[in-house]
């Protein structure tokens, strides 16, 4: 694997996926059908060049060259966080009381079941 020759040629495709987002609006960079094909073209440059210099791919090196692309233009794509709340009161009661309940009337009918069954 000749890892000079992999690193000289990978800035050739970050400068062409740069040049290929500048025709999306910044707003929309986080929108991965706005670009997903030239994030494919970017894809396929760095596993060419990989392969061109008898590098496998993703290798170390390609990794870490495409997680400076994504610093550089995914960096506020941050996923919202959840934020989980309760459910009211009365509907809480109930989700906790309905398997109470069908806990006892099981436990009262095979009580009830294993006691008739020594009578017959």
């Amino acid at each position: 694997c000749n890892e000079s020759l992999m690193l000289e040629k990978l800035p050739a495709c970050g400068k062409s996926f740069e040049e290929m987002m500048k025709k999306v609006d910044s707003e929309k960079w986080c929108n991965l059908t706005e670009f997903i094909t030239y994030y494919d073209n970017f894809t396929q440059c760095t596993e060419r060049e990989a392969n061109n210099a008898s590098c496998f791919w993703p290798n170390p090196l390609t990794e870490g060259f495409i997680t400076g692309i994504h610093k550089q233009f995914f960096s506020n794509c941050t996923s919202e966080k959840v934020h989980w709340e309760d459910p009211p009161d009365e509907i809480l009661v109930t989700l906790i009381l309905i398997p109470v309940m069908l806990t006892c009337a099981m436990i009262t009918l095979v009580v009830w079941c294993s006691k008739r069954s020594d009578t017959l």
